[in-house]
Formats: structure tokens, sequence, C-alpha cells
């Protein structure tokens, strides 16, 4: 015998359809059981907290780049009604915990700390929403770990999407001991679906309305001295133009701030103590990112390449122009090995930029 669906079940699944209808295309095959499975939890949320002895599972979306995540719990998150729910960028909300964690009169008994730090950003939320988590600093592991740790032990509901299955997190085997015990606490915690279907949504065509005004895609790959740097504006800066910007928590030498646009080396940027923090206040100040001096990827070192890898995800997630001039990025990866693997979304992204010879 066939359950009961719930009301609210069945409008959330109306709503992601119809969603996907005004967009110009239907819910796919490989999206259909999270469909499914975020509809049952619309209607668990709709009762009332006291007729639960625990909030309902956790779910933790997972599949390679374009196969429709961040639509799915987007689409989601605004089928929910108003109030009780969060929806958080994981590169914008560390960046937040981190600072809540370290600052001046910050509790630092390491548990503490961290539900202090979660009671100013997610208030009395009774559901969180995560996109494009993943873990790949080293440093990062322990603190993720916490927060981890204290959400699923709250009672609030989490959702999140990443590229990687659980056991795929932490992918550099030197330290990828180190989040196993995470990745365990995901996996018996929280309902893991793997939207890893055939279709690649990015390579469908995008109503006219939706594909305009998006700055990032507007964004190019040029060889050294290319005459369309010039047609551009993009003049090469001077010695005089070169100038300190203020970043997180350190100031970054940049050669050349014209307006909302700064200019930066790929050495200073990504061959030194960056982190995403610093490349989110940039995002914050500036449209237009310049990097000159940029390499194949397979030559700079392994941190090189993740502070880039992590500077191409916020100027995509911020909408800022990306504007990198050297060898293209992408020139000579190992295919199929880990630097490959490891770089997919980052490759997925610069290929929407466009290329000059």
């Amino acid at each position: 015998m066939s359950r009961p669906v719930p009301q609210h079940e069945q409008a959330m699944r109306r709503h992601f359809h119809q969603a996907a209808a005004r967009r110009g295309f239907s819910v796919a095959a490989a999206q259909e059981a999270a469909v499914e499975r975020l509809a049952r939890l619309a209607a668990e949320l709709a009762r009332p907290a006291w007729t639960f002895p625990r909030p309902p599972r956790d779910l933790y979306v997972w599949g390679p780049v374009g196969r429709g995540k961040s639509w799915l719990v987007d689409t989601f998150y605004e089928g929910l009604p108003a109030g009780r729910k969060r929806r958080l960028h994981f590169h914008d909300f560390f960046r937040r915990l981190h600072d809540g964690v370290t600052r001046p009169g910050a509790r630092h008994d390491g548990q503490s700390a961290v539900d202090s730090a979660l009671d100013e950003l997610i208030g009395d939320s009774r559901v969180v929403v995560f996109d494009e988590f993943h873990a790949h600093d080293a440093g990062d592991a322990m603190l993720i770990a916490r927060l981890f740790r204290t959400l699923l032990d709250r009672r609030i509901t989490l959702v999140t999407t990443s590229n990687y299955p659980p056991a795929g997190l932490m992918p550099d085997p030197l330290y990828h001991h180190l989040f196993e015990p995470t990745i365990k606490l995901i996996e018996e915690r929280m309902d893991v679906l793997d939207v890893s279907g055939p279709v690649d949504f990015r390579r469908l065509a995008t109503p006219r309305s939706e594909a305009g005004g998006h700055r990032f895609a507007t964004g190019l790959c040029l060889p050294p001295g290319d005459t369309a740097l010039e047609a551009l504006g993009l003049t090469v800066p001077a010695p005089a133009e070169a100038t300190t910007v203020q970043a997180h928590l350190r100031e970054l030498p940049a050669r050349a701030v014209r307006g909302e646009l700064v200019w930066f080396g790929f050495d200073s940027l990504c061959e030194t103590a960056t982190a995403v923090p610093d490349y989110l206040a940039l995002a914050e100040r500036f449209d237009t990112l310049v990097l000159d001096g940029v390499p194949p990827l397979a030559e700079a070192s392994a941190d090189g390449r993740q502070r880039f890898a992590n500077l191409v995800d916020v100027a995509c997630d911020r909408d800022v122009r990306l504007v990198l001039i050297g060898s293209d990025p992408l020139t000579s990866l190992p295919h199929g090995q880990a630097l490959a693997r490891d770089l997919d979304r980052t490759t997925s992204r610069l290929a929407m930029l466009q290329r000059t010879n």
C-alpha cells in the first residue's frame, strides 16, 4: 500500500517542476531522487518541531560540476516558508566562522568557540543550506571537523552540496587521514544523494534573460602582449602604479588599482601565503581582477595551484570578471591523474573564459 503524500511534499515537488519549466528544461532523471528526497524534507520541516524526537535527517548532495546541485538546493530553499532558514556559500561562511573563532575576545576552548560563532551566524535557523562544501586545506581540517560535529548535534537540519562524495573530501593523501573521522560522521549522520548524471547543464542553452549581466563569463585568457589587451583598455601597468591593497587581514602588493579593477601578478597572489578570505575581500571591492604571469598549472607549486583554484571559485561565485594573462593555465595538465581530478571544477570554470591566440 502506497503512503499518503503530504500536502507540503506535493507542493514542493510542483515547485521544482515549475521552476525547471520556467528555465526551459525539465528535471533530469539523475535529479529525480534528490527532488523526491528534498520534497519529503519540506514536508518534515512543515511539521511542528515538538512532534519530532530529533530533527529530520541532514542531506549531502554531491555530483560533478554542472549537474544542477546548486539549482536543486536553491529551488528547495526558495520553496520553504520564510523565516528560520539560512542559505550560505561555504567559502563565505567559513571565513566568517574563522573570524568569529579567532577574533580578540573570542572563547578559545575549541568546541565552545565554534558554538559561539555559530550562534551569531545561524541564530535560531531550523534549516541551514551550504553550497559548494569542500575540504582541501589541511590547516582547516580540525575547524571544519568541529563545525560539522556541532551542526549535526544541534536541532537543525543541514543541507549541503559538494563536487565530492564524502570519501573524496580532503583528497591529498598526505592529509586525508586527518579528515576520515569527519567523513565517517557525514556518512553516518547525513543522507548522501548522488546526482552524477550524464547531462552537464552548463552546456545547455541558457535563456538570454538569465545569461546576460554575468561578469565572470566575460573574462578572458590572453597570451602576453596580445593586442586585445589595449583594445580593451588593459594597458600594462607602469611601475608608478604599484600599490598595496587591503585584503582580509593583510595588505597585498598590486601592480595597479584602476577604479573597480585590480591588477596582480600570479606570484604575488597565488604563490604567497594568501587564502580564500583575501579573495573574498577583493571580490567585495573590485568587479574586475587581472592576473598576469600565469603559468601552466602543472608548473605551479601545489599550494599555488590550490590558491589559484580557490581564486577562480571566488571570482565565479561572486561574479567577478577574471582576466588571465600568460600561458593557458590548463595546458600540460596530466589528464586522469590526481592533479587533473582535483582541478576539475576549476577546469570547467576556466572553460567559460574567452581565449585569444
